[in-house]
């Protein structure tokens, strides 16, 4: 999956669909139910959705494996990414005004530890432990040892397990858009 499988107007429609959500859920009290024909939008897809307001930091809730079709996981997903900012916000200020980001990931790839390059979303797991960092963190954390270490650190392992061949490392990609 490259970062031109989706159309414009198929990220576009995934967006409507947060936003549609969120305006359902807070206004009627139900949960949206998407349409379509299109059936890269119901492939089973790995997404996480970031919803924010003005000046908070991004919060991206998700799932790294395909659980469900990818418009059922935006919508879900976009649900919870919102539960923590306060519905009297999001009346009276207005769903429009929020920053909604989709991330769709691609398959999780296993590679050694040696392999992990810049850019990419990682996994850790280590027997029933695991963690992830997605793409973005690089910007934080630029220092490969420092990713890795940090990482295995949330995982709740100690980080010199990171070389341990027990320790598996897999890779992915993410489609970002906003």
């Amino acid at each position: 999956m490259n970062n031109g499988y989706y159309t414009a107007g198929e990220k576009e429609f995934l967006l409507k669909i947060a936003r549609k959500s969120l305006e359902k859920f807070l206004l009627e009290g139900e949960k949206f139910e998407p349409q379509t024909i299109n059936r890269k939008l119901w492939e089973k897809r790995g997404v996480f959705v970031a919803v924010n307001q003005s000046r908070k930091p991004q919060k991206y809730i998700g799932n790294i494996k395909p659980v469900k079709p990818l418009i059922l996981a935006v919508r879900d997903n976009t649900l919870s990414a919102a539960s923590d900012i306060r519905s009297d916000f999001l009346k009276t200020t207005g769903i429009s005004r929020l920053e909604i980001e989709i991330l769709i990931l691609s398959e999780l790839k296993k590679v050694a530890l040696g392999d992990i390059q810049p850019g990419t979303g990682v996994l850790v797991k280590r027997g029933d432990k695991k963690a992830t960092y997605l793409p973005q963190v690089w910007k934080t954390l630029a220092d490969k040892n420092k990713f890795i270490f940090n990482l295995c650190e949330k995982a709740g392992f100690d980080p010199s397990f990171g070389d341990d061949p027990a320790t598996e490392f897999w890779i992915y990609r993410v489609i970002s858009f906003k």
